[in-house]
């Protein structure tokens, strides 16, 4: 007599090497996923409030009169507020940094915090696995997922502002905080790198809502977790007394694409910068990836 046949152990990560037609890699496709995503009602409230700033600073400055830069220009030291009106570029370049320090990373935090946790907080996480989607595949579609989307927000920001600016100021060469201009044609790849370093640097606050979206069934624990943190991290950067501890912080390092504001590129700081951030990113999403393969899933 044949052994009686065992049922099939009931995990996320276990494919039925014997379902015909069965491709791991092919469950929660990205595409799937981005338009599950871009569906959901805070992604689009998040894209509307990114894109009305731009058009909130214009009116800003229309009541406020055009900055001069006998306030905040410290003793005649331009700055990117004294010359935002200037033309597009530096109004979006002005845009960028109003919101790096800190609405940049409500959208990062939202959606690497929330993709994960949300599943659970509705139940569906579980069923998700039993499609069956290992486990690596899910968290794997959901990061990128998040990721685009992060970058995204990003570059809606100054792209719109751009656009804004361009209505509103004129198309011309972008202003630098140090005095001189680059010309209209280094504007847009300057912006470029701005924006590739403000999204390399936010890849801490992507890796600890990420982690803590594994951690998880409350979606607003593991956004506004992975806020406070960053906020944390602000705090500590301020502290003088750390010395030279200071560098091994994200933070410290946050307005570094500043660099690229120059007559000549300077990378030495977003080096540096971008080693911290991508450092410290690695060991969160791997912390992320590790816990929830050995997770009871129960929601």
């Amino acid at each position: 007599m044949s052994a009686p046949v065992q049922p099939p152990e009931v995990r996320g990560d276990t494919a039925h090497p014997e379902a015909a037609g069965y491709r791991a890699r092919r469950t929660l496709p990205l595409r799937v996923e981005a338009m599950r995503q871009l569906r959901r009602r805070r992604t689009l409230l998040m894209g509307g409030i990114l894109a009305a700033l731009p058009f909130i600073l214009i009116i800003a400055f229309a009541i406020g009169g055009t900055p001069d830069g006998e306030d905040g220009g410290g003793g005649g030291r331009i700055n990117l507020m004294d010359v935002a009106t200037e033309s597009a570029a530096n109004f979006a370049a002005t845009s960028l940094f109003v919101s790096a320090g800190f609405l940049l990373v409500v959208p990062v935090a939202l959606f690497c915090g929330d993709t994960v946790a949300s599943e659970a907080s509705w139940s569906s996480l579980r069923y998700l696995l039993a499609a069956p989607v290992p486990r690596v595949r899910l968290l794997w579609s959901k990061l990128v997922v998040a990721l685009g989307f992060s970058l995204a927000a990003m570059v809606l920001l100054p792209l719109v502002a751009l656009v804004a600016g361009t209505a509103a100021y004129g198309w011309g060469p972008l202003k630098l905080p140090t005095g001189g201009a680059l010309s209209a044609g280094d504007t847009v790849p300057r912006l470029a790198i701005v924006v590739a370093f403000i999204f390399v640097s936010q890849l801490v606050t992507a890796g600890l809502a990420f982690w803590l979206s594994t951690k998880t069934d409350a979606p607003l624990g593991a956004v506004g977790g992975a806020v406070g943190l960053t906020i944390v991290g602000n705090v500590l950067d301020a502290v003088t007394a750390l010395g030279s501890w200071r560098d091994f912080l994200p933070a410290h390092w946050q307005f570094a694409w500043a660099d690229a504001l120059q007559p000549q590129l300077e990378w030495g700081g977003m080096i540096k910068g971008t080693a911290v951030s991508v450092t410290y990113a690695l060991i969160l999403f791997a912390l992320a990836f590790r816990g929830f393969s050995r997770k009871d899933i129960v929601s």
